[in-house]
């Protein structure tokens, strides 16, 4: 089976994602993808705490996307939460295939000017064009902040702010 979904969100695991998400897509196991956190113990001890018994890795993306590929993981079903665009677009590059990328969370970045498409998604002009090289790659790019949550396209929510 391998990845059912890879959701954008840059708090990685917290409740939405270990009750909602998880269930909503029968996830066995969570990794969290992105370069920095995966070298930094701390993180790395406490994101699989906080993913109340769910199968937990943390990994770079180059790691991730190797994971993917491996025996192991045809056996699981895996969600994927990429904490920048970047990491999500990394994936897909080196070959890690979905249909949906959702963006759940960006917070503001220190010492960025971004603009909120949503309550939760802030943008730069720079990650509006990451995200628009990530929806070249699958066919659905959303912006979703619950499960119950209608499903909005991200990149006509960056045209009506003009990003």
């Amino acid at each position: 089976m391998a990845v059912v979904h890879i959701r954008i969100d840059n708090r990685l695991i917290h409740g939405q994602v270990t009750v909602a998400w998880a269930s909503f897509f029968g996830a066995n196991h969570l990794i969290c993808t992105n370069d920095d956190v995966a070298k930094d113990p701390i993180q790395k001890m406490i994101l699989p705490q906080a993913a109340r018994g769910v199968k937990t890795s943390v990994l770079s993306v180059a790691e991730t996307a190797e994971y993917v590929k491996s025996e192991q993981a045809q056996k699981e079903k895996i969600l994927i939460i990429a904490k920048f665009p970047e990491d999500a677009l990394g994936l897909l590059e080196a070959g890690v295939e979905v249909d949906h990328v959702n963006v759940g969370n960006q917070a503001i970045i220190p010492g960025t000017k971004p603009v909120h498409v949503t309550r939760s998604v802030a943008v730069t002009p720079e990650h509006a064009e990451v995200y628009r090289a990530i929806a070249k790659k699958v066919k659905k790019l959303t912006a979703q902040t619950m499960t119950t949550h209608k499903e909005e396209d991200l990149l006509e929510l960056l045209e009506k702010k003009g990003l």
